[in-house]
């Protein structure tokens, strides 16, 4: 173990919370920008995915911005598990995938909102 690494803790969990946002974001704004054609490539009707895309988006800033946080991946944890549930009893699909992506990077963003949920979004949070 390297201890003089462990004063960039927080900055380290900063970083992670950045990219679980990001990629929430975009995955979000795909949903919101055409729900409809989004919820026919999900299998979902327009309303659901609408409402999908704007968790995604809010749950994302709340944990880019410190706002929440907690609450904020709980939130994105539980949307990841539907969408684990759906690859794996409706599309029967993998853990690295076949014909459509593979439960492992939906897996992974648990993971990564897990470790949020642990630290409470590290130091450089606003509002807890």
């Amino acid at each position: 173990m390297i201890p003089q690494l462990l004063r960039y803790e927080d900055i380290g969990i900063l970083l992670l919370r950045i990219m679980v946002g990001v990629i929430f974001v975009s995955s979000g704004w795909s949903h919101v920008k055409n729900p409809a054609e989004r919820g026919k490539q999900i299998g979902m009707s327009k309303g659901f995915t609408m409402f999908l895309g704007t968790a995604e988006i809010a749950g994302s800033l709340g944990i880019i911005f410190g706002v929440l946080t907690q609450i904020a991946a709980l939130g994105l944890i539980v949307l990841m598990l539907g969408a684990i549930q759906r690859k794996i009893a409706v599309w029967h699909t993998g853990f690295w995938g076949k014909d459509r992506y593979g439960w492992h990077y939906d897996l992974m963003l648990v993971v990564m909102c897990l470790m949020v949920v642990f630290t409470d979004g590290g130091r450089y949070v606003l509002l807890r």
